[in-house]
This record gives C-alpha cells, sequence and structure tokens, in this order.
C-alpha cells in the first residue's frame, strides 16, 4: 500500500489497522476503540482472516473531525447528537447538524474571546514583571557603583 495514497497497490481503498490509524490521527488506540464502542464512529470494517479493524479514508477524515470537536470543547453528548444526526442522512440532517455546529462555533468564539484577555492580562503582567526586574537591576548597579542617582531611577517597590 502506498504510505500517501489512498488506493493499496492491489488497485483496492486502503485500509489501516488501528495501530496505522492512532499513528495518522493523533488519536489514542483505547479512543479509537472508545468512539466506536459509544457511536461516534460506525462500526469499523473488520479483516475476514484475523478479524482485525481496517479503518478507510473517510474513517480517517471522520476521526480529524470528531478530534476539532474534542479540541474545541464540544461535550461527547453533543458530538454523539453530530453523530447520530449524520447516520440519518446528509440531506434530511443538514439543517439540524449546521445549527449544532453554529452554536458550537458560538461557545468556541466566546471561549477564544475570554482566553485573548487572559493572555492579555497576562502580557500586561509580564511586561510589568520585566520593567520591575529592570528596575531592580538598576539599584543592585546603583549600591555595585555607590551612585545614588541610579537607585533614584528604580521602577516599582
Amino acid at each position: 500500500m502506498d504510505e500517501e495514497s489512498d488506493i493499496s497497490r492491489d488497485g483496492a481503498p486502503a485500509r489501516f489497522t488501528i495501530q496505522e490509524t492512532a499513528a495518522r490521527t493523533g488519536m489514542s488506540e483505547h479512543n479509537l476503540r472508545y468512539y466506536e464502542k459509544v457511536g461516534l464512529l460506525r462500526p469499523v470494517e473488520r479483516a475476514d482472516s484475523s478479524g482485525h479493524r481496517r479503518y478507510s479514508e473517510e474513517d480517517l477524515r471522520w476521526i480529524h473531525f470528531l478530534m476539532c470537536l474534542r479540541e474545541t470543547r464540544m461535550p461527547i453528548a453533543e458530538m454523539l447528537r453530530y453523530a447520530a444526526l449524520r447516520k440519518e442522512g446528509d440531506a434530511e440532517t443538514a439543517r439540524e447538524r449546521r445549527l449544532l455546529l453554529e452554536t458550537h462555533r458560538c461557545k468556541v468564539l466566546t471561549e477564544i474571546a475570554e482566553m485573548t484577555r487572559c493572555l492579555g492580562v497576562l502580557e500586561y503582567k509580564i511586561t510589568t514583571l520585566e520593567a520591575l526586574e529592570a528596575g531592580r537591576s538598576m539599584v543592585q548597579e546603583a549600591e555595585e557603583k555607590g551612585s545614588c542617582h541610579a537607585a533614584n531611577k528604580r521602577i516599582g517597590p
């Protein structure tokens, strides 16, 4: 099988073991099994001879999407709702899935705004502490040189 292709050497669609799928997606084997067990993943095809899972390129794309939902802190219950709607069919559930994703997008944007605000606070505090360090350095330098003038330029307590 070509490593970068979704077609095997014999022309059949590529299928990946659970280990290969974990490596390609970054999701642990444990989570892959769990997602299948709870219904986030459709039942995965099994190899005829061994019964081992064989994931398709479509499975990998879906897993990447699920990972994006989790990375943006979508609760499993909402992910399960989305997965259930997906199983019902594209045309029949497109509006409801879109609304679910739009609601989640609003939550993500709110969280990003809050994180951005907090980042600003951190940046301010870091700048303040850098100035404080510089002020202490000036005092230490003045003490070493015996200069009162440099000590008077000290920033902060």
